[in-house]
């Protein structure tokens, strides 16, 4: 079995050899077997993490390179007339974001849904390749604050993760729900 110790950015289609087909959150690793989509087994083995994207390859030991497509999943296509108020909220859950000129895509959560049809959004479901922003200074992921597990990150969070319903009478529904829906 072949090993790859390095990921080649920017790949050139005359230099694949072969392709693996990988989802966002399988594109995010440093150590594992992979099968390649034409039935070639092959082991990663990075020094470190990595978040790929569609335009790297794994380069084997023999130096040939197998280059990496992202796998069509369930994602949802947002859009509204305020755009950029709607990215604002789903950036404030470090929701991984994939950014077009006139919509959003981001994976399938219904709380996410809830909260973002409440600011008016409106939402297409889909299964399609998702790439998604690479977080702050252009690499890395964001972290997406899904439901029912710990939270152990290594920075500080400005929230609680514990509910809170504090809200004066200036404050609407649809807001108090937008902050439930975040608490949660």
């Amino acid at each position: 079995m072949h090993i790859s110790q390095q990921i080649e950015a920017n790949i050139k289609a005359q230099n694949v050899a072969d392709t693996i087909t990988l989802d966002y959150e399988a594109r995010f690793l440093r150590r594992k077997r992979l099968v390649s989509d034409s039935g070639e087994a092959f082991l990663v083995e990075l020094p470190e993490t990595r978040s790929l994207s569609a335009t790297d390859g794994f380069v084997l030991d023999d130096g040939r390179i197998i280059a990496i497509h992202p796998k069509p999943e369930p994602i949802m296509k947002v859009m509204g007339a305020n755009l950029a108020r709607i990215a604002w909220h789903i950036g404030n859950r470090h929701t991984p974001c994939q950014i077009k000129t006139d919509y959003l895509l981001i994976q399938q959560d219904h709380v996410v849904e809830h909260m973002l049809r409440l600011l008016g959004a409106q939402i297409e479901k889909l299964d399609a390749p998702f790439t998604p922003e690479g977080g702050a200074y252009g690499h890395g992921r964001t972290h997406s604050h899904e439901h029912n597990h710990q939270h152990n990150h290594e920075h500080s969070h400005e929230h609680s993760h514990e509910p809170s319903h504090e809200y004066s009478d200036e404050t609407s529904k649809s807001e108090l729900l937008i902050k439930h829906a975040h608490d949660h």
